[in-house]
């Protein structure tokens, strides 16, 4: 595994991949012959924004059976379900991988980086150092609570709809239509894309 990108901040891939996800690599590596296409938004608006954001990033591309293939700008969004000023802005963005690993793996995986940044689940729009969430999996429809998809109110999220259109303007999300359309029918106050930041693609 490769040494972290930034000196002195917390390195998710030291942490050891869970049995259970290595098992469904193994077992996916042996049923699949082409992996899945999954789209995950990741946001931060609390510590080193920048930092935690390219740590996800290079987090998700250290894990067995998953390959991260394009990554957004990087968009400023105020947050949301707070009174306006109680935290600080998010930095959010968009990362389309492909994968071998089966949904629940790829969702265990993914809470197993927020975890590595510290993230804390004390109550709903808290503040938080890392959000990693799955947007879709490849056409995949399931309201399952434990892992909904499409996720339930990427449809309405300027602030997941515009960084995923900059790098694919075809995206659709399944039951809800073309990524465009979507955009184009949601208000983008508050969400600015910030021309000064870039997350690089995992060499």
């Amino acid at each position: 595994m490769s040494p972290s990108r930034f000196a002195g901040a917390p390195d998710p891939t030291v942490q050891p991949v869970p049995v259970s996800v290595v098992e469904a690599v193994d077992a996916a590596d042996s049923t699949l012959s082409n992996p899945r296409k999954a789209v995950l938004s990741i946001g931060s608006n609390l510590g080193n924004r920048v930092e935690n954001l390219q740590g996800a990033v290079d987090a998700m591309e250290d894990t067995p059976g998953i390959r991260v293939k394009a990554v957004s700008s990087v968009y400023r969004t105020e947050p949301w379900g707070v009174e306006p000023g109680s935290q600080p802005a998010y930095l959010n963005a968009v990362v389309v991988l492909k994968t071998t690993l089966p949904p629940s793996a790829l969702l265990e995986r993914a809470q197993a980086v927020e975890e590595a940044f510290h993230r804390t689940r004390s109550e709903r729009w808290a503040a938080r150092t890392l959000d990693v969430d799955i947007v879709t999996y490849e056409g995949r429809v399931s309201d399952d609570p434990v892992l909904t998809l499409p996720h339930p109110r990427a449809h309405e999220r300027a602030f997941v709809l515009a960084p995923w259109l900059d790098i694919d303007e075809a995206a659709e999300i399944p039951g809800r239509g073309p990524v465009a359309d979507l955009l184009a029918a949601t208000t983008l106050e508050g969400v600015e894309r910030r021309e000064d930041v870039e997350l690089r693609l995992p060499e």
